[in-house]
């Protein structure tokens, strides 16, 4: 049990060359899960998008390679993530199209109105305060703007799923969510036009809402 919560502390915030492992293990481990979550949106050749607990970069990495004509940022609040993730990009890093930050959602170093999309892959977990940091997302998101959150583990109705994401929540310290609770903080959030996916089987649940400020 020591090791496991030792585990979970290490995919909250990696760290050293342990947690620059755990980093390049989720690009691996958070393929599958990112391929269904990617394919809910919509994305074209000249957004910018901001990609929040960009982990090890396979994100950032997937993004660049559709927005071929826009940004792709990613920021981290784990120095080795952000080096993993800075390794992956390379390539794009140095042709100006990527750029990866070491910063926190809580405050994002960035003006307002900025984002085309802003995601999150197993991520939302971790953030300190939920509203207020959904709050500096919107803040960022250009009006009509799009948040997409994609998660492992909520309350599904698939009860060895459940049950798998209540053990890893309560290793970890965090919540998980049931799709209603999802509509009801990102509402608090003052996001609208929410939509919820489950994928029951894998136990998989993606949002979208939208910056729709009148």
């Amino acid at each position: 049990m020591g090791f496991l919560r030792y585990l979970v502390n290490q995919v909250r915030n990696p760290r050293g060359l342990f947690g620059k492992n755990i980093a390049k293990g989720m690009n691996r481990g958070h393929a599958m899960l990112a391929e269904w979550g990617l394919s809910i949106i919509k994305l074209n050749a000249n957004m910018t998008i901001l990609d929040v607990g960009c982990g090890g970069g396979a994100n950032v990495n997937y993004f660049a390679k559709v927005v071929t004509d826009g940004k792709v940022i990613g920021v981290d609040y784990s120095v080795a993530s952000v080096e993993v993730s800075k390794k992956m990009n390379r390539e794009f890093i140095n042709s100006g199209h990527v750029e990866i930050f070491h910063d926190s959602v809580s405050a994002l170093p960035f003006n307002e109105n900025n984002f085309d999309l802003v995601s999150g892959f197993e991520a939302y977990y971790f953030w300190p305060d939920l509203i207020n940091d959904l709050k500096e997302i919107y803040r960022v998101l250009k009006n009509n703007g799009i948040l997409l959150l994609v998660n492992e583990g909520y309350k599904c109705e698939n009860e060895n799923k459940r049950k798998i994401a209540e053990k890893w929540a309560k290793l970890g310290n965090f919540k998980i969510h049931t799709p209603e609770e999802y509509k009801d903080f990102l509402m608090k959030a003052g996001f609208s036009d929410i939509q919820i996916f489950e994928q029951k089987e894998q136990g998989w649940i993606a949002s979208i809402a939208k910056k729709n400020k009148k």
